[in-house]
C-alpha cells in the first residue's frame, strides 16, 4: 500500500516527506494507521549517528488504529486503538521473567532497521528503505508492527497523549517506579527536565518521594517541574557545582539519582551527590565509548550502585495500562508536557523542542 512518511536522508539532514510503499503484513504482523507519534531524542540520535542506513523511517512512540492483521495474530483486531511500544521476542528467559525491556534480541528487533531476515517493510520505487525501527517506524501514516509491541487504548483516552507512554513516559516514570523503585519518603535527584525527566518527577510524586530535585537549564521547564511534584529545582548554568548544590539541600546526599542527559560530567556529579548506599540510574544515551562514571574505591566505600535502565524496566502489557489509569485519575498529567504538530512540520517541531519552546512534541496525522 502507498503511505506517507517522514524520511531520514542522512546525519544532520532535515526529514523529507515522501510517498513510500508498505508491504502487506506477514502472518505475524499488524498494520496500524498512525494517528499520533511522539518525537523522541533517540530518533535524532539514530539519525545523526548514522546508526541506521539512510534512507530510513524512524519513530517509535506511535499510536493509532489497527487496519489489518496477519493470520497468526490474536491479540488485536482491525478497529482496535493501540499504543505501539518497543518490540521483544516473548520467549527468551528475560521475557519469560517479565523483563521485556531486556529481551535478549532487543538490538536485533529494535535497532537494526530491518526484519531479522534482512528484509524491510518499506520501499521507495523498489529501493529498500530502512524500517522496523523499534518494530514500528511510525513517522508515517501507516506502520507494520507486532503483537508484542501493542497495548490497547480505551476509547476515552486521546491517542495524541497516550503515544508518549510508548517510550518517553514509561522510561521516566518507570525508571523511578520500577527500576529504582523509590520508596515513600526517599529523596531523588533528576538531571534533565525534558519529557523523560519530567515523567520521572511525576513518577516520584506517585511513589511518595519526600524530596525531588530537578536540574534543568530552561526556566519554563523548572517551573513546570515544581507544579508536577518537584520540591526543588537547580539551574545548572547559574550553579555549576551540582553536587554541592544538592548537598546544600540534603547534606547527607540523595537516596536516588536519575540521569537523562547522557553527559559524563553530569553523571559524575550525580554520583557525588548520592548518600551512602545510593543508586544512580542512567537512561541518557551517551557517546559511544563513554566510560562508566565514578571511581571504584569510592563506589565500594559508600556502597553506591550504578544501574543502566532501558524503557523503565517496563513490561508494557502490565505497566502501560497502569499509567493510563494514573492519567485518567489525574495523577499523571502528561497533557502538561505535550504540544502537537502535523507530521509535515516534523523539522519545525524538532527545532522548537531544542529551543525549549515545548517539552514533548507529538506529530499528528489526520485520517
Amino acid at each position: 500500500m502507498d503511505i506517507l512518511a517522514a524520511v531520514a536522508v542522512g546525519p544532520g539532514q532535515p526529514f523529507e516527506l515522501r510517498n513510500l510503499t508498505l508491504e502487506a503484513p506477514r502472518p505475524d504482523e499488524v498494520v496500524v494507521a498512525i494517528r499520533a507519534v511522539g518525537l523522541c531524542h533517540t530518533d535524532l540520535v539514530f539519525r545523526d549517528a548514522g546508526a541506521i542506513a539512510a534512507p530510513a523511517v524512524l519513530g517509535h512512540e506511535g499510536a493509532g488504529v489497527v487496519t489489518a492483521v496477519g493470520s497468526e495474530v490474536t491479540k488485536v483486531a482491525p478497529g482496535d486503538r493501540v499504543i505501539i511500544t518497543f518490540r521483544s521476542c516473548g520467549h527468551c528467559h528475560r521475557c519469560d521473567a517479565g523483563d521485556a525491556a531486556y529481551c535478549q534480541t532487543m538490538p536485533l528487533l529494535n535497532y537494526a532497521g530491518m526484519r531479522p531476515d534482512g528484509t524491510t517493510t518499506l520501499t521507495d520505487h523498489g529501493a529498500r528503505v530502512s524500517s522496523n525501527f523499534f518494530g514500528q517506524s511510525s513517522f508515517a501514516s501507516h506502520a507494520i508492527t507486532y503483537e508484542r509491541n501493542l497495548v490497547k487504548v480505551p476509547d476515552d483516552l486521546p491517542l495524541e497523549l497516550m503515544c508518549t507512554l510508548g517510550c518517553g513516559v514509561q522510561t521516566g516514570a518507570g525508571g523511578v517506579m520500577r527500576s529504582l523503585a523509590c520508596e515513600a519518603g526517599s529523596s531523588l535527584l533528576v538531571t534533565g527536565g525534558g519529557p523523560v525527566g519530567l515523567s520521572a518527577v511525576m513518577g516520584a510524586k506517585l511513589q511518595g518521594c519526600a524530596t525531588v530535585i530537578l536540574v534543568e537549564p530552561h526556566a519554563s521547564r523548572r517551573a513546570l517541574a515544581l507544579e508536577l511534584g518537584a520540591t526543588h529545582v537547580i539551574d545548572p548554568v547559574e550553579t555549576p557545582d551540582l553536587a554541592a548544590a544538592v548537598r546544600a539541600i540534603l547534606p547527607q546526599g540523595v537516596d536516588h539519582a536519575f540521569d537523562t542527559t547522557g553527559l559524563p560530567a553530569v553523571q559524575s556529579a550525580s554520583l557525588s551527590a548520592l548518600a551512602s548506599k545510593g543508586v544512580l540510574g542512567i537512561v541518557g544515551v551517551s557517546a559511544p565509548g563513554t566510560p562508566v562514571p565514578g571511581e571504584v574505591n569510592l563506589l565500594v566505600t559508600f556502597g553506591h550502585t550504578i544501574k543502566g535502565i532501558i524503557e523503565g524496566d517496563s513490561d508494557p502489557d502490565v505497566f502501560l495500562p497502569e499509567l493510563m489509569d494514573h492519567y485518567r485519575a489525574g495523577r499523571l498529567p502528561i497533557d502538561r508536557l505535550v504540544t502537537t504538530y502535523p507530521l509535515a512540520e516534523i523539522n519545525q517541531a524538532i527545532a522548537a523542542q531544542h529551543r525549549g519552546e515545548c517539552v514533548k512534541a507529538v506529530l499528528v496525522i489526520s485520517p
